[in-house]
């Protein structure tokens, strides 16, 4: 069966196809918007979406050689994320699935991230670290859901990178751009961790008071430092917790190599299997929207809220699949 999936949460329009019969993604294609130094403003990328949906989709539909007119189901991104960009996506699934008569499938973004690591790394009941832009969760499987064992208080930890990014004016003014200048010497900064909740507030301000006193290098390679440090040490609380033997890391901000070494350092000193995903599905993709919802569909299992839902929790979709 055939399945075409649509992200549109942030600033990514991407467009993924799937086939359950060979578990194999065909296609991944996407346009992201370029955010400079401006940050995420809503009407700039539901525009984006808008204009480049057509040729988003062209491409999908040329790299996995399968017809609109053939595919089983329609998925998209229900939430959470920008509302602008979550009514452009789900305004296109609907027009798709009301012109090929297929079913429509509502998906939970952060769960898809987790699905989409758990099949490639063939990892089954792991401890989850979910770092994204806008969400960071330590999250484990309960019964018919996901269960949120630890979270930020406040922002996640993407944003945190991307303001110090935009504040210290890296190039380019990112997470990415921190992760570059992470290069210098360790200076102590705020470390809020309460069981296995983080926040990061305090480590900006921190960060913001700092940046005429110290070098860019030190303070972005303590920040990172320091950030990962909280999060190594709520995922290692959990696994202790639940005595479970394998930890994913997924999500954006998961593509960076420092934070996945320091899990895998943890998680070969608890005797654990350590898995991540290509950056390709770490990053926001319709790929893993396209697989969630095929695991949804053939478990029947497919949500009878359909639109979109901005504050949608890991928590609050049911799971009835392996």
């Amino acid at each position: 069966m055939f399945y075409l999936g649509i992200e549109s949460t942030a600033h990514t329009l991407g467009i993924g196809v799937f086939d359950s019969g060979k578990q194999k993604i065909l296609a991944n294609a996407l346009d992201r918007y370029d955010l400079g130094k401006k940050g995420f403003i809503p009407r700039k990328l539901a525009e984006h979406h808008e204009k480049v949906f057509s040729k988003v989709l062209k491409q999908a539909l040329t790299e996995s050689k399968v017809k609109l007119s053939d595919f089983d189901a329609i998925a998209y991104s229900q939430g959470p994320g920008i509302g602008h960009c979550l009514h452009v996506g789900l305004i296109a699934a609907k027009s798709l699935s009301e012109l090929t008569g297929k079913p429509l499938i509502p998906v939970n973004h952060c769960v898809s991230h987790i699905e989409v690591t758990r099949f490639f790394t063939k990892l089954k009941d792991p401890v989850i670290v979910y770092v994204s832009g806008g969400n960071t969760q330590i999250i484990a499987r309960k019964g018919d859901s996901y269960k949120v064992l630890g979270e930020t208080l406040d922002l996640g930890l993407g944003n945190f990178l991307d303001n110090l990014g935009r504040t210290l004016n890296l190039t380019p003014p990112n997470a990415i751009g921190v992760m570059n200048s992470a290069k210098g010497e360790l200076i102590d900064l705020p470390y809020s961790i309460k069981g296995m909740n983080v926040s990061f507030t305090g480590l900006l301000t921190k960060c913001e008071k700092l940046m005429t006193e110290v070098s860019k290098k030190d303070l972005c390679y303590s920040a990172q430092e320091t950030s990962f440090a909280m999060i190594v040490e709520a995922t290692e609380r959990a696994l202790k917790h639940l005595n479970k033997k394998e930890v994913i890391v997924c999500g954006g901000v998961a593509c960076n190599t420092r934070l996945q070494e320091m899990l895998a350092i943890m998680s070969k000193e608890n005797h654990c299997r350590f898995g991540v995903a290509k950056d390709e599905f770490n990053r926001d993709n319709g790929a893993m929207i396209a697989l969630t919802g095929s695991k949804a569909f053939e478990a029947n299992c497919v949500s009878k809220e359909e639109g979109v839902n901005q504050k949608q929790r890991t928590d609050s979709v049911k799971i009835c699949w392996d």
